[in-house]
């Protein structure tokens, strides 16, 4: 069977996915700030490890409802960073993991030019502290 060629989006279609891209680096902006924070309150001793991992389930309920596809370099990465810290279900008990990974800081480094290309640079929001 002859593989198709990939159908080249129209300019609004261009728009359309550039504007979800946006959306989504603002999405994922607020699950590394829920991350760094909890990361800092733990190093700073002012949160216990409990708490910590109760922020990590938050920050993976979040980044899995960032909408990811094939269709963009940022989806595949939201898709990869969703297996790589795979969602927990609120008070189900289970450790989650994968947010202090290689695999998760090499792929978030990868979304940083993805997301300035839409105009929707990645942010984290230290509040912890102080």
């Amino acid at each position: 069977m002859e593989k198709m060629p990939a159908e080249v989006p129209s300019e609004a279609g261009k728009a359309e996915l550039a504007r979800r891209d946006a959306a989504s680096c603002s999405a994922l902006s607020d699950v590394v700030t829920i991350v760094e924070n909890a990361d800092l309150g733990v190093s700073a001793g002012r949160m216990e490890v409990q708490e910590q991992q109760g922020w990590y389930e938050l920050a993976a309920r979040v980044l899995g409802r960032i909408p990811s596809s094939d269709d963009t370099v940022l989806g595949r990465g939201i898709a990869d960073l969703q297996a790589i810290a795979p969602g927990v279900g609120a008070g189900e008990g289970t450790t989650p993991e994968g947010f202090d990974s290689l695999a998760w800081h090499d792929t978030l480094a990868t979304l940083v030019g993805p997301c300035e290309a839409v105009d929707a640079e990645l942010v984290i929001a230290s509040f912890t502290g102080g």
